[in-house]
């Protein structure tokens, strides 16, 4: 396995108020894209309670998919996309070692962008963060992440999100594993998206040195309330 000890510590800033996030998701739009109204996701925040180190309100990707949530993201005047050759993103389903909240909204909490773990493949970041105690982030939750605390994805420190995989219709999972960075504006993403927030994908067998493995410790619903 490759070194661990990363070079540098990047130290994020905390998550905002869960109420403050619920405002963002509002101000985006987001709510609608979920079926839900801006008066359940703000009783939601304000009734979910936080650890001390904050959490992330997430909408459940079957309310509210990748390819909707990628073109909020926004890195100074550029907005956000999903690459050309990743026409299925929607497709990229949760593990079955990924149980989620039956609930539209839920919280995930112990974020971590897992820098350590630059320049390991995906197939070896899976078992180590199970070994943790982790669990890794959904493309729609890392998508979640940059909404709200945008300094999360940072040149030569973005992260990989390997809890969305593509199974095949012979129930192999696809090679590829989502990912977000910031893009070059090379090949097909065209020079006008240079520094734009980009959703694409890695080999599952590859390893890059500014790419992190992003994971959390739980994820917990409730009930909406009116």
């Amino acid at each position: 396995m490759p070194d661990t000890t990363p070079a540098t510590s990047t130290v994020l800033p905390l998550l905002p108020a869960l109420s403050a996030q619920a405002e963002r998701l509002v101000e985006l739009g987001v709510h609608e894209l979920a079926g839900l109204s801006a008066t359940e996701l703000r009783a939601f925040a304000a009734a979910a309670e936080a650890p001390a180190g904050g959490a992330l309100l997430a909408v459940h990707p079957e309310r509210a998919p990748a390819s909707a949530l990628a073109p909020l993201l926004r890195l100074d005047d550029k907005s956000g996309f999903v690459v050309t050759d990743m026409p299925d993103v929607d497709l990229f389903a949760p593990l079955d070692t990924v149980p989620l909240p039956d609930a539209p909204l839920y919280l995930l909490t112990g974020l971590d962008r897992g820098d350590h773990l630059a320049n390991w493949t995906p197939n070896e970041a899976l078992p180590a963060l199970t070994a943790e105690a982790r669990t890794p982030l959904l493309l729609t939750e890392g998508i979640h992440w940059v909404l709200q605390q945008p300094a999360v994805l940072e040149r030569n420190h973005c992260f990989m999100t390997i809890g969305s995989r593509l199974r095949k219709p012979n129930g192999a999972l696809d090679a590829r594993t989502p990912a977000l960075w910031i893009s070059n504006g090379t090949g097909r993403d065209g020079r006008e998206r240079r520094n734009a927030p980009k959703v694409g994908w890695c080999w599952a067998g590859n390893r890059h040195t500014w790419l992190g493995f992003a994971s959390a410790t739980s994820r917990r619903g409730q009930e909406l309330k009116e």
